[in-house]
């Protein structure tokens, strides 16, 4: 067995205290859009927001383009109507020489012109998916697809637990949270706000708020809201339409016209509309897990 290093590494990074990450250069900056990242617990429908978000924004005549960071590269089935091929399969079958690829390998065309890519991932505890993101934002500068868009959304799996999917956080103006009005998607929201605190230190990104999902009540996500200093913005609920969308793999901008599918494309413009015209850059001070763990539920 190897002995403990005696002095422990200085943790202290350019992205936030406790970081050891590489500082992003400043040549993969996105420039000329407004670029947001939407977070939240695995499961809780960040796709299905980010998807319909997306379709809201080019129904307001926004040039969009949506980032999947996700190896099951799903994020953009709804939108296309397939899986679409991910830029690091695309990337390998070139043998990893991007000069080779055009535009139209890795980016798809869905609902209402939306630009839909998938950045893809390494296998599953084989790398880091904060290389990905970067190789994608490379190559969409390259091609220049970045030039006649007016909004970039990058939809992250899961919580963040490494410095890999905090990547978006480099690039976006503002964190958006999905969560959903229980204990777990709030306990997970409170440590992404966290992440986001730490990587505003060094970049523009801010936190926009939360939308409360699949959820018939706000109640605690509104009082956990309220004791931290964050803003609930939207709230798409426990809807069965929802459910129904995905299965026939259409946003909801593309479903029949009933009752509860108006409902919540409503909600959708609306929050496309909130953050298109900007939201306050929010700095709630997430609580420590000890005490959210005693904030939350019932007396």
């Amino acid at each position: 067995m190897s002995p403990l290093d005696r002095t422990p590494p200085s943790l202290r990074g350019q992205d936030g205290e406790g970081s050891v990450q590489v500082h992003q250069d400043d040549a993969a900056k996105i420039e000329g859009a407004k670029v947001f990242s939407v977070y939240g617990k695995g499961g809780i429908g960040k796709s299905t927001t980010s998807s319909n978000l997306s379709a809201a924004f080019s129904m307001l005549g926004k040039r969009v383009l949506q980032i999947g960071c996700d190896p099951k590269h799903d994020s953009t089935f709804t939108l296309t109507g397939t899986l679409v091929p991910t830029v690091i399969d695309i990337l390998k079958e070139v043998d990893f020489h991007p000069e080779e690829l055009r535009a139209e390998d890795f980016v798809f065309e869905g609902f209402n012109g939306v630009k839909c890519v998938e950045a893809g991932g390494p296998p599953a505890g084989t790398g880091c998916g904060g290389y990905v993101v970067g190789q994608t934002v490379k190559l969409l500068k390259q091609h220049h697809m970045l030039e006649d868009t007016d909004v970039v959304i990058f939809d992250v799996l899961g919580d963040v637990v490494c410095g890999g999917f905090a990547a978006p956080l480099q690039h976006a103006d503002r964190a958006l949270i999905v969560t959903a009005n229980d204990f777990d998607s709030i306990y997970a929201m409170n440590r992404i706000i966290a992440a986001v605190q730490a990587k505003s230190v060094n970049y523009k990104v801010r936190l926009a708020g939360c939308v409360a999902n699949r959820s018939k009540d706000t109640d605690e996500v509104d009082r956990y809201c309220r004791t931290v200093g964050f803003n609930r913005i939207a709230h798409m609920p426990d809807l069965d339409a929802i459910r129904r969308s995905r299965l026939k793999k259409k946003t909801l901008f593309e479903m029949p016209d009933d009752e509860e599918v108006v409902q919540v494309r409503k909600e959708y413009i609306r929050l496309a509309e909130t953050l298109w015209n900007g939201t306050e850059p929010l700095a709630p001070a997430p609580l420590p897990d000890r005490e959210i763990f005693e904030l939350l539920g019932f007396d």
